[in-house]
């Protein structure tokens, strides 16, 4: 065993055992070293406990070693966020980064990136401008609102709104709407975040007006209606919509109604059949005095909360200190104006990424399965039936959109397996496992998508 431990190169030999930053020039020397260590401390251990089935003479361990560094160099690179092939069917999927940009959003990122821009300055008089301004008529330009402004997520905007409007104020929500969303945020939590007090009325299942009603105090701020997220509730149901709850304002015209609609929906999708997601603009045309939404949702732009409603509102907003705490950049700005632009005509949204793939007919995901399982199975055994897929994002939690799936099984490798080596490629893919098989949705691969899983599969 000792032999064998001193024949494993020092670090110094692989380094010097060829050019490592040939062709990797942007992976920092230390992080090629770390990864020597690695290897040999790897190869060093499955000795010890021997598990260890590799060559055992200087040389072999020396292009072991180097292999291995080489494979980390093509697989991992300098950057640690990476694109990977998104083969689940879950459009909006939130561990892999929710909604794609569209081409014309990514191009106006990749020019606002590269140059200097007007963020905060007056074309006109040569002035300091605002940020907000980049936006704003983009936004009340689409929901019709009077005014608006954007923060970095919803969640921000949530707490945001709340802190200005409501500090050690009542709040009232309906029981029904204390969601918690995923990673255990809660909206009780953000309200004592906030400083606002939160008031719960009426039931889980049913909350009526009168509730709502008799809720109503001296210290009551806001009543807020929230986004039923990744959950929704069916049967012996009730609630009150924000558009019913402006009539309160008669009696109480101090009284705020504030609508957290989360997903963001700028497009008609009950008009094609799927879900019931209600719309923004018609929730401002409603009277609603604020809302907010998700930019890389249902929009399908980047990651922002949009704040839009009254002027006086959000003009007192804008001018708080937390506006520039929570402020967004250059990058989001420019993908936001370029996404939103793409509203003015229907046609032209079904380009955004996520509605187009939402948009996916059966017929087409069929063709497109059948293509991908014609080139996967000269080395896998594949099977194309019909499935679901999921929007994905706590947005439509009840909505299955059809589709067909390919469930991919290898000879010599268990689904699991598969997976993870597929996960270890160059451009990784995450595909679902289920049925003992590894299980790819075309609903969410493009064109170039499509080639690199298929490469991927064939290199495994």
């Amino acid at each position: 065993m000792k032999d064998k431990l001193r024949r494993l190169p020092a670090v110094n030999t692989v380094i010097q055992a060829q050019d490592w930053q040939k062709g990797t020039s942007e992976v920092p020397a230390e992080v090629i070293t770390k990864w020597i260590q690695e290897e040999i401390a790897a190869i060093r251990h499955a000795m010890q406990v021997g598990s260890y089935n590799g060559g055992t003479e200087q040389s072999e361990l020396l292009t072991q070693v180097c292999e291995a560094v080489n494979r980390r160099l093509a697989e991992d690179g300098p950057y640690l966020l990476r694109r990977v092939i998104n083969a689940t069917g879950v459009v909006l999927h939130t561990n892999l980064g929710r909604a794609r940009l569209s081409q014309a959003a990514a191009e106006r990122v990749a020019k606002a990136a590269a140059s200097y821009t007007n963020l905060e300055f007056n074309l006109e008089d040569g002035e300091r401008g605002s940020r907000h301004a980049v936006i704003e008529h983009q936004i009340t330009a689409i929901t019709g609102s009077e005014a608006a402004m954007v923060v970095n997520n919803n969640a921000a905007a949530v707490y945001f709104i709340l802190s200005v409007f409501a500090k050690e104020k009542e709040v009232i929500v309906s029981r029904g709407e204390l969601v918690e969303i995923g990673g255990s945020f809660r909206v009780s939590s953000i309200m004592k975040e906030s400083g606002a007090h939160l008031m719960e009325v009426g039931t889980t299942n049913k909350t009526h007006m009168s509730d709502y009603e008799q809720g109503l105090s001296s210290e009551t701020a806001m009543i807020m209606k929230v986004h039923s997220s990744n959950f929704t509730m069916r049967g012996f149901t009730k609630s009150i919509s924000a558009a019913e709850l402006t009539a309160l304002k008669k009696q109480h015209p101090e009284l705020l109604i504030y609508e957290d609609m989360g997903s963001g929906s700028l497009f008609p999708f009950s008009n094609y059949k799927i879900g019931d997601e209600p719309e923004i603009k018609p929730a401002i045309q409603s009277g609603i005095d604020l809302i907010s939404f998700s930019g890389d949702k249902l929009l399908g732009g980047p990651q922002a909360g949009i704040i839009a409603g009254k002027k006086e509102l959000i003009n007192t907003l804008k001018k708080h200190q937390l506006a520039r705490v929570l402020r967004v950049d250059k990058l989001t700005l420019s993908a936001l104006e370029a996404t939103l632009l793409a509203y003015h005509n229907e046609e032209r949204s079904k380009e955004i990424p996520a509605i187009r793939d939402m948009l996916k007919t059966p017929e087409e995901l069929k063709t497109q399965a059948d293509r991908i399982a014609e080139q996967l199975e000269r080395m896998y055994c594949c099977h194309v039936r019909e499935g679901t897929s999921l929007p994905g994002g706590g947005t439509m939690p009840d909505v299955l959109l059809p589709t067909y799936i390919i469930e991919v099984t290898a000879p010599k490798l268990s689904p699991s397996a598969l997976a993870k080596e597929l996960r270890r490629q160059r451009i990784p893919v995450i595909v679902n496992v289920k049925n003992n098989s590894c299980v790819i949705d075309p609903r969410t691969l493009d064109e170039k998508d499509e080639r690199d899983l298929v490469s991927a599969f064939l290199s495994v």
